[in-house]
């Protein structure tokens, strides 16, 4: 059959099934969109500790902007007066060295160095935690008892000590090698807490039901086991985080890491050794360093507990579902007026 524009019934079916099939796909973007960042995003908003904690870190990240696109002066070849103290010389906002460099270029120069080893300290330790941890609890038996054997070898071994054998034998100057090196062992003894707690989960009734239908185990693994067990994750996530910072800076400060300059722990061992324990007039350069890690420590922390919003399957639903409920009861109400 043809219609009056030429055009056969066949083609106008095709090109009706073509239209809804691309606006399904659009619907699943969007449903995608809502569920994966708009929502988890507006969750996480309305936490005050989230905003704070945000605002707190996105000062770092600006510094590392401004250290990768060279916004700021070089501290290698930035010379003023020594040792001016914080807002004495608007130039050098946070003073300067007993060599008259500015604190806020050797500040900001360290910044990209340090986001990118706690990054990948934070993943590294939590990453091999999380999957050795859920597949030793859900799977159990055998699987189980070589995955605990294999942690208990690690978390046996004393952590600081393998730290500066492996610091000093490879003398890590990458900052994604010299995170992953700080927590070598460090998911050891994470991973075995995450085991207990998915021990308890595997037998809750919804997981039952997810075998009896015949779900995949890496399926189940990801709908319903890590959902619950990821406040906990984010929470020693930046704990492994912050124990990067403080290893870190403890370990270029005694000199087992390489001297550079690229590490606030430098700053603090400079400023040790000029008297900036001693004298007042040095105090500030051994307490912006120090500022600076208790910061990035403290803006992390906070994000990780208003992150419990996103991952609390509870006040996710009330606090993204709240506007949606009052639409439907109003248009339920108007409903039975009519």
């Amino acid at each position: 059959m043809t219609t009056e524009s030429g055009s056969t019934s066949e083609e106008i079916d095709w090109r009706s099934d073509a239209s809804s099939s691309e606006m399904s796909r659009r619907d699943r973007l969007e449903e995608l969109y809502q569920q994966t960042i708009y929502e988890p995003a507006v969750v996480a908003w309305s936490d005050s500790r989230t905003r704070l904690g945000i605002s707190i870190l996105s000062v770092y990240l600006l510094m590392a902007l401004v250290e990768i696109l060279g916004l700021w002066r070089n501290p290698s070849t930035s010379q003023a007066d020594r040792l001016l103290t914080p807002f004495q010389n608007m130039q050098y906002p946070l003073g300067t060295t007993q060599s008259g460099v500015d604190l806020l270029a050797l500040i900001i120069d360290s910044t990209p160095f340090i986001l990118l080893m706690v990054l990948a300290g934070g993943v590294w330790a939590t990453g091999i935690a999380v999957v050795v941890g859920t597949v030793s609890g859900y799977k159990g038996g055998v699987i189980d008892t070589v995955i605990t054997s294999f942690s208990d070898f690690f978390m046996a071994i004393p952590g600081l000590p393998l730290v500066i054998i492996l610091a000093i034998t490879f003398s890590p100057e990458n900052p994604i090698f010299l995170g992953m090196i700080l927590t070598i062992n460090y998911w050891a003894g994470l991973g075995r807490s995450i085991r207990s707690q998915v021990l308890s989960i595997r037998e809750a009734s919804y997981v039952e039901a997810s075998r009896a239908m015949g779900t995949s185990t890496p399926r189940i693994i990801l709908k319903d086991v890590l959902p619950n067990i990821m406040p906990y994750v984010m929470v020693n996530f930046v704990f492994a985080a912050r124990y990067t910072i403080f290893a870190s800076v403890g370990l270029y400060l005694i000199g087992v890491l390489p001297y550079t300059g690229q590490n606030w722990g430098v700053t603090l061992n400079n400023a040790y050794n000029n008297g900036g324990l001693i004298t007042m007039q040095a105090f500030h350069w051994l307490l912006v360093p120090i500022v600076a890690i208790v910061g990035l420590a403290f803006g992390l922390i906070l994000v990780s507990q208003g992150m419990d919003r996103i991952f609390n399957p509870r006040v996710r639903t009330r606090l993204t579902g709240e506007s949606e409920s009052v639409e439907t009861e109003s248009d339920t109400s108007s409903t039975g007026m009519m």
